[in-house]
């Protein structure tokens, strides 16, 4: 698969940590910033993410901010992109097998290194499980055509 990841300034270094988790999953990588922990804000590395799920030039991207809300609620706004805030591996899980969660948020202050490769490697195995889930997500799509 393709991976699309950014951060914000607080999220750099568990940014670039994750980045070769996933390439040793055999993943490429997309690296959408930022390159230093400079001060920036996380709606424009969110959009550059979001953007790139929703028109499929990555099939799924990562964020990374302090909490992992304010990317959530970033990506959130674009049509195509389901992003879920996870973090324990029930949420990571969960979000795959029923949201078919196309992006994933996660913390850089509250996450230990081993849990969020843990989340990580979940997601990135972890199948949608179609059947009575796919109806709930074409009520979302009509959400956004709506709007």
């Amino acid at each position: 698969m393709k991976i699309g990841i950014a951060s914000d300034h607080r999220g750099v270094q568990m940014k670039n940590r994750l980045i070769q988790l996933i390439k040793s999953l055999e993943h490429t990588v997309r690296d959408f910033g930022p390159d230093s922990s400079e001060s920036v804000d996380y709606p424009d590395y969110a959009s550059r993410v979001a953007t790139s799920v929703a028109t499929n030039e990555v099939d799924r991207g990562v964020l990374i901010c302090g909490t992992g809300i304010g990317m959530c609620i970033a990506a959130n706004k674009f049509a195509g992109v389901r992003a879920a805030n996870c973090n324990d591996s029930v949420t990571a899980e969960l979000s795959r097998l029923h949201n078919d969660a196309n992006v994933v948020c996660l913390s850089a202050d509250q996450l230990s290194d081993q849990l969020a490769d843990q989340i990580i490697q979940i997601w990135l195995t972890t199948e949608f499980e179609a059947g009575r889930h796919i109806r709930r997500l074409e009520k979302i799509t009509t959400f956004e055509s709506s709007s």
